[in-house]
């Protein structure tokens, strides 16, 4: 038996873009930093593609480098940032509306 993989609730409503992945990545586990080998790796996307959309994170600010080690640098969300606190915020409210959705579908016995 194989367990389907499922979106997230991110995903789902602004589409499976690559930017919208690497986005819904860091948001997902923002404490952590991470190479762009790394990301591109979990969010299944090509090192190619993931070139230009790291490019416009730094430049957005919305992610920065944290440390190196060897030749590889580290990346994290940058939560200071006002376009990563309202997607943070987009966030809590989609997976809340989605919580408050399946709250009456669940048959909770007395």
């Amino acid at each position: 038996m194989t367990v389907e993989a499922r979106n997230s609730i991110f995903i789902e409503t602004f589409g499976e873009s690559p930017l919208i992945k690497v986005l819904d990545f860091f948001l997902t586990f923002p404490s952590f930093d991470y190479s762009k080998t790394q990301v591109a790796d979990e969010v299944g996307i090509s090192r190619i593609t993931i070139e230009k959309i790291w490019k416009e994170l730094i430049k957005k600010e919305m992610i920065v480098k944290i440390r190196s080690i060897g030749r590889a640098e580290l990346y994290r969300l940058n939560t200071e940032n006002p376009r990563v606190k309202i997607l943070m915020r987009i966030g809590i409210e989609l997976a809340s509306s989605y919580f408050e959705g399946i709250k009456h579908k669940i048959a909770v016995p007395v």
